[in-house]
């Protein structure tokens, strides 16, 4: 009777605990809703910067790929499922660190107003997502899934300047070879038979982030081994670069010797694209030679895992602590920076102070320029020539405040001529390391511009940021960071520029005209920032 009672009350005991087929489900299913959730906390507390991400995507063909990445990146990881619902998820707290650190690398890059910074944090939030939820042996079953779903950041144009001159050397060289005289000024270039450009279309840029992608995701799926994988990636790399210099010269040949019937307008564009869909079939084509057969997965559950798996089923709450605990290390930084743009938000409109003219300097009503820098988004913009005796200067300003993704002073889209104009264009451009402003030193950034007329033009441009002076991009970042941070992010591009028939006279007309009227454009700027 009484081993009778003994056995029935193990039996209560033993059948009080799940199988651990049933506690690993439960597991799953508790850990991917949190997940689940935690990954939409994140989208909806960073919402601003994902939503960037996708009007990039929208309106830019060169990175309209980022709608096609997600889906991939689930397709990746739902092809894994046999694999993935035999390990064990265990949520991890070390985590919240890495997911801390990336949420302050968001929040400098939003303070910066640097796109890319806060993109790719942000998407780095949603990849340690994972490894806090589901634990770092399914974080490393899925490192690629999450490593491709970085290609959904918009991110590329800053070698667009690298790749134009790239191809600008190569097809000048290549024409050269073909016996074809050429004269060259920065990225334009001169035949017999008309000029030529190389502008952003020419970059490849395109081609490299479309190669660059699908050839990735072609090595992860067609190769085991790493050495192959990392061979092809970089295939992938070099190939676009190459064959759209190829691309180019073969255009502006093709230009050339049919008397610019063939290969011009519409056709240039059509023309590139057949070109680099076959030389990228052609590469697909050939990696496929050597691809290795998937191998099959291991079907036997860790023991330990089945262990773990009873254990954890008495502590169900576990993934819940960790996604609240994530939720508030996520969540603080996107709240302080709602509350700076609160902040500068409650300025008023900018009202421009003129400089004044000094030094026997005076301000020229009679005659304009015909050249203006293409800056967008600007609060306010102004734009004067000063005459001293036979010595004139322009003055350019484009003053920015409350700065946000479409109202920067330091971005791509603004610049002293773009490389599609076809009445201005960009010689060369240099930096000079110390010029004195108004008895302040600072660097400026020195470009040449050429009319179609033939007339050509020396630019200075230095970047004003709540009284800090600078040329250089990244330091112009910083200092908004900086200003931002104290509660007001206002800044300005200043231009100067005269004739430069005579570039070595220019340089000194403008070293001169900024000592003397350096002072009255920061008192000016100065006036302008505190006037809110």
């Amino acid at each position: 009777m009484a081993s009778r009672i003994f056995d029935t009350q193990a039996r209560e005991v033993t059948g009080a605990l799940p199988s651990p087929a049933e506690a690993r489900a439960r597991a799953w299913r508790t850990s991917l809703f949190a997940l689940v959730l935690l990954i939409a906390w994140i989208l909806l507390a960073y919402g601003g910067t994902a939503m960037s991400m996708v009007r990039t995507w929208w309106r830019s063909e060169t990175f309209a790929h980022g709608f096609i990445v997600p889906p991939i990146v689930l397709w990746l990881i739902w092809r894994r499922r046999a694999e993935l619902s035999r390990m064990l998820p265990e949520p991890m707290t070390w985590t919240l660190a890495p997911m801390a650190l990336a949420s302050a690398a968001w929040f400098l890059g939003r303070l910066a107003e640097v796109n890319a910074v806060a993109q790719f944090a942000m998407t780095a939030l949603v990849v340690l997502a994972v490894p806090a939820m589901l634990g770092m042996r399914i974080a490393r079953a899925l490192a690629f899934p999450l490593a491709f779903l970085f290609f959904a950041v918009p991110f590329g144009e800053v070698f667009l300047p690298a790749l134009m001159d790239w191809t600008a050397d190569f097809t000048i060289a290549a024409l050269r070879l073909s016996g074809i005289p050429v004269f060259r000024e920065g990225r334009m270039f001169v035949i017999p038979t008309g000029t030529w450009s190389v502008v952003e279309a020419c970059s490849g840029v395109r081609y490299l982030i479309a190669s660059l992608m699908l050839g990735t995701l072609f090595a992860y799926l067609s190769y085991r081994s790493t050495r192959k994988r990392v061979l092809f990636i970089g295939v992938s790399i070099l190939v676009p670069i190459v064959a759209n210099w190829v691309r180019a010269y073969l255009i502006v040949l093709i230009g050339h010797l049919s008397g610019n019937r063939l290969a011009v307008g519409v056709d240039h564009l059509i023309y590139g694209w057949v070109f680099f869909g076959f030389v990228i079939a052609m590469m697909f084509w050939i990696g496929n030679r050597w691809r290795e057969d998937d191998e099959p997965a291991s079907t036997t559950a860790a023991a330990a895992d089945d262990v773990r798996a009873v254990a954890m089923a008495s502590t169900p709450s576990r993934p819940w602590w960790v996604a609240i605990c994530a939720m508030l290390v996520v969540g603080a930084l996107p709240l302080a920076q709602m509350r700076i743009d609160a902040a500068l938000g409650s300025a008023g409109p900018v009202r421009l102070v003129t400089p004044a003219a000094v030094s026997g300097w005076s301000v020229d009503l009679a005659h304009r320029t015909l050249w203006q820098p293409d800056f967008e988004g600007a609060a306010a913009s102004d734009s004067q020539l000063f005459r001293q005796g036979s010595r004139v200067v322009g003055l350019h300003i484009e003053y920015y405040r409350d700065q946000d993704e479409t109202h920067r002073l330091v971005s791509s889209g603004n610049s002293l001529v773009r490389s599609e104009d076809r009445v201005w264009r960009r010689l060369r451009s240099s930096r000079s390391p110390s010029v004195a402003i108004g008895g302040r030193a600072s660097d400026i950034y020195a470009t040449l511009i050429a009319h179609a007329g033939g007339a050509r033009l020396l630019a200075w441009q230095f970047y004003w940021i709540d009284g800090r002076l600078t040329a250089d991009d990244v330091i112009a970042k910083w200092n908004t960071a900086l200003a931002r941070f104290g509660g007001r992010d206002d800044g300005a591009a200043v231009i100067v520029y005269t004739d430069a028939e005579d570039p070595q006279a220019a340089q000194a007309v403008l070293r001169s005209f900024l000592r003397d009227e350096g002072a009255a454009i920061l008192a000016a700027l100065e006036a302008t920032r505190d006037h809110r």
